[in-house]
């Protein structure tokens, strides 16, 4: 009989890990949910070849985009709220969608449900992509027999969240472009036009202005070194990448993008808008806090704020209120404590996440703005000042070379 090694979270919250004897995957879950605890994570041993034993229905990984993800949410849970069984439902999706990937997920989800496994068990199996927060959810749904409520409400809460970090991105893309484009504009002046300058004004024999003089000098080093300054300029990359690679190097990163004008403030707002949208989905949901706590902080790519969640679940574990961690932590915002403060008195914890939500995404919203009203004047300023000052300089070198060769014509 195969040994799955696995790790699940108790009704606590606690990390638990062992192994279980089961003749299938699905059956593995089963044992493991019978033992009331919630399954993460579950891997098959290898067999004395090496090779693990095979599972039913693999067929490679299967990635779905957040736009998927969002969709085959959305469509199931219509499914379901018009009266079909989840196995009718899910027929319909492989059958009659056009999208491959969804008829592919559709056909994988009914696959393993025909084995007699738990919907959330096939949703794990299916894909990666259904990440832990969203089959903690499942399971919820699936157990209080509001799969459809939920589904909806997973299916808003992803579409808000897919379009905060479609506008974060979008608020950085914009500075990046122009940034880029004045790089190039750097690159063209001084390796092409300002070499050709030179080769012209070597020919008078005058002697130029001193900030000429520096523009060239500058000019010729680049072009003499501009295989070593690229070589160079590679080697910090990869430097840097390594050091981000490590826990204490992304831990640096990710508290030093805290602190950048303007960006940090995006970064700051994005993830309270993220934190207490999805915990406020997984609370009205009936998901545990410990539990939902634990599945934010493994999920939360910042390492910095992990660091502080991972903090705040130790403090909830102990019994402590969730405002109260947060606050002792020393790294959230104080209004959004008071808010989940007053949440937490009045038994209303899920509907002041979701206020909260709502007013981290106002905010974010502001400060994007601002990030694009200021960013613009701002690179469209060093561009005028660069070029005014590169103008000059070929401007005041011709004019010498011109009263040069006066001067000797005449």
């Amino acid at each position: 009989m195969p040994l799955f090694t696995f790790e699940a979270l108790s009704a606590t919250g606690e990390s638990i890990q062992g192994t279980v004897d089961a003749t299938s995957r699905g059956d593995a879950y089963r044992q493991i949910e019978a033992r009331q605890l919630a399954p993460v994570e579950i891997a098959e041993q290898e067999g004395e070849a090496g090779v693990k034993n095979p599972t039913i229905g693999e067929e490679g990984p299967l990635r779905l985009k957040k736009s998927h993800l969002i969709f085959f949410t959305s469509e199931l849970a219509d499914l379901i709220d018009a009266g079909l069984p989840v196995q009718q439902a899910l027929n319909v999706m492989a059958d009659r969608q056009q999208d491959p990937i969804i008829r592919k997920t559709g056909n994988r989800l009914r696959h393993f449900l025909r084995d007699g496994e738990t919907l959330a068990a096939c949703f794990r199996q299916t894909s990666s992509s259904f990440d832990d927060l969203y089959i903690s959810l499942i399971s919820a749904g699936e157990t209080s027999g509001t799969l459809a409520g939920v589904l909806h409400r997973m299916a808003q809460s992803l579409t808000q969240l897919n379009d905060l970090r479609r506008r974060f991105v979008a608020a950085l893309v914009y500075p990046a472009f122009m940034i880029g484009a004045c790089a190039l504009l750097m690159g063209v002046f001084v390796l092409v036009l300002v070499p050709q300058l030179t080769s012209l004004l070597s020919k008078t024999g005058q002697e130029l202005p001193a900030i000429t003089q520096m523009l060239l000098g500058f000019s010729g080093f680049c072009t003499s070194h501009l295989l070593a300054i690229l070589g160079g300029a590679f080697a910090v990359v990869i430097c840097f990448r390594g050091l981000i690679a490590t826990k204490a190097g992304r831990l640096w990163w990710d508290r030093f993008k805290m602190k950048l004008p303007l960006i940090g403030p995006i970064i700051e707002t994005s993830f309270y808008a993220s934190f207490t949208q999805a915990l406020g989905n997984l609370v009205s949901n009936g998901v545990p806090l410990l539990s939902s706590l634990n599945l934010l902080a493994k999920g939360t790519t910042n390492r910095f704020f992990r660091e502080r969640l991972s903090q705040v679940v130790e403090a909830v574990s102990s019994g402590d209120p969730l405002s109260t961690s947060l606050r002792s932590s020393g790294n959230f915002q104080p209004l959004m404590t008071d808010i989940i403060a007053v949440g937490e008195q009045t038994s209303h914890l899920a509907r002041a996440l979701q206020k909260a939500a709502a007013r981290y995404d106002k905010e974010l919203d502001v400060r994007i703005k601002r990030l694009t009203a200021l960013i613009s004047p701002a690179i469209i300023t060093f561009l005028a000042v660069v070029v005014t000052i590169i103008a000059y300089c070929i401007v005041s070198s011709i004019f010498s070379a011109v009263s040069g060769i006066r001067a000797q014509t005449g």
